[in-house]
């Protein structure tokens, strides 16, 4: 190849960005097969750092960026040398390529590059990307999963500002008879909503949902990240709670609100259950009392009309069997009430009365106020911290349901390592990170 139509070849490959230049070129089947070999030669020993003397050349193979549609592979021909020198312990040695790829990569970094920005901005699927590039699903899949967790983790200081974390479990694939290997712990960075400086980001997801899942993935990281979590925010799993104990003994565990809030609200639908059955003999029906007022249960008194309350008390007041509901619903709105206190001081008392009113000592026909009491007096320390720190596990759930989303139009995952990636691409916020590879 001249000289002339070298540098043409070059020019329209750009494979002098990768120090490289083309010396030659074949089409083979599908795909591309272009001849280069370095720019410049560097016969320096990568041990001793003396020069070399020239031995032979080796054909290295790459998958590069697909040329006009086709597959291309870059068939590079890199020198070998002899150290020179008796006393090191490399005796042959061939030219470092690393501004090409990474060692014992079988793509190139601007191909590897390629691949997570067409998954990423383009919404482009791994087999699409894959066949764009005449590579494997599993080799495509691989290699955006390895450099997504460098951008996530490997940045220096890209997990200094965490401060407030979220936790919480989530079915990423929906099997019947499969259980927790088809859950995973979602690990979500709060600090930007506490500091008012964005929205949540998706910082990991572990697979299972157990303490040691969590414990082995703050083991993980540094002494510095762990003394600076202030708060995790979490749900009822008890995993979680225990294993913000023992990975990170400073870190404050608060109970999210909703979690409090939606456990005392089954406590009253079960309760509301059970007199139904014991009063009518059967399940709800249109016209009973208790079945017509299920839903207004549920609903805080504040936001209730007129009708509604009416409704209420002619269902709960006319007859003394339906007092458990009554009493249990009274609690209800009192977790409620405490919560919506806009005087957190107030607040923290109002719910601390009222769970140590609930937690021994209640009459019969109480039993599920009974239970709920015991169960949110053994949680009381990461209830009442809610008031102190003012964290939820909102902005987790909201993440919960945008990659319940992103399952549903992905028609389902089967690999959890691809089905982490997306997750990460989609909620993660690494989208002006990936622009700028």
């Amino acid at each position: 190849m001249t000289d002339t139509t070298a540098l043409v070849a070059d020019t329209i490959c750009r494979t002098v960005e990768l120090g490289v230049t083309i010396t030659g070129a074949a089409i083979a089947e599908d795909r591309t097969w272009i001849d280069c070999r370095p720019v410049e030669a560097d016969p320096t020993c990568p041990t001793c750092g003396q020069p070399g003397r020239l031995r032979d050349h080796v054909d290295r193979v790459l998958t590069d960026l697909p040329v006009v549609g086709h597959p291309t592979r870059l068939r590079i021909q890199l020198p070998r040398f002899t150290c020179i020198d008796d006393g090191c312990e490399v005796t042959i040695f061939r030219q470092r390529i690393e501004a090409v790829a990474a060692p014992r990569a079988t793509t190139t970094r601007r191909c590897a590059r390629w691949i997570l920005q067409r998954l990423a901005i383009d919404k482009m699927s791994v087999s699409a990307v894959a066949r764009a590039l005449g590579l494997g699903w599993n080799t495509v899949n691989s290699l955006a999963v390895s450099l997504a967790s460098e951008l996530v983790f490997d940045k220096p200081g890209h997990l200094d500002g965490v401060r407030y974390l979220g936790v919480d479990e989530h079915k990423w694939k929906h099997l019947r008879g499969q259980g927790d290997p088809d859950f995973v712990t979602v690990i979500v960075d709060l600090t930007p909503v506490i500091d008012g400086t964005g929205p949540a980001r998706l910082l990991d997801m572990v697979a299972g949902r157990s303490k040691a899942a969590l414990v082995e993935w703050l083991d993980k990281r540094d002494a510095n990240f762990r003394s600076r979590v202030q708060v995790v925010a979490m749900d009822g799993f008890a995993g979680y709670r225990t294993a913000t104990a023992e990975a990170l003994p400073a870190a404050r565990a608060v109970m999210d609100p909703f979690h409090v809030v939606h456990l005392a609200a089954e406590k009253l639908t079960v309760c509301r259950q059970r007199i139904q059955q014991a009063t009518c003999g059967h399940r709800g029906r249109v016209g009973d009392p208790l079945y017509g007022i299920r839903r207004i249960l549920l609903t805080r008194t504040d936001l209730l009309t007129d009708k509604q309350r009416d409704k209420l008390a002619t269902a709960l007041d006319g007859d003394d069997a339906h007092l458990p509901v009554e009493v249990t619903a009274w609690c209800y709105q009192d977790l409620i009430a405490a919560y919506a206190d806009t005087n957190k001081r107030a607040g923290k008392l109002a719910m601390f009365k009222c769970l140590k009113r609930i937690r021994t000592g209640l009459p019969a026909g109480l039993e599920e106020l009974a239970q709920l009491g015991r169960s949110l007096w053994k949680r009381r320390s990461e209830i009442l911290a809610y008031f102190d720190v003012g964290v939820s596990n909102g902005p987790v759930e909201a993440i919960n349901g945008r990659l319940e989303h992103l399952r549903g139009i992905a028609l389902g995952f089967r690999n959890l390592d691809h089905y982490i990636l997306r997750s990460l691409i989609h909620s993660g916020q690494l989208q002006e990170r990936i622009n700028a590879l």
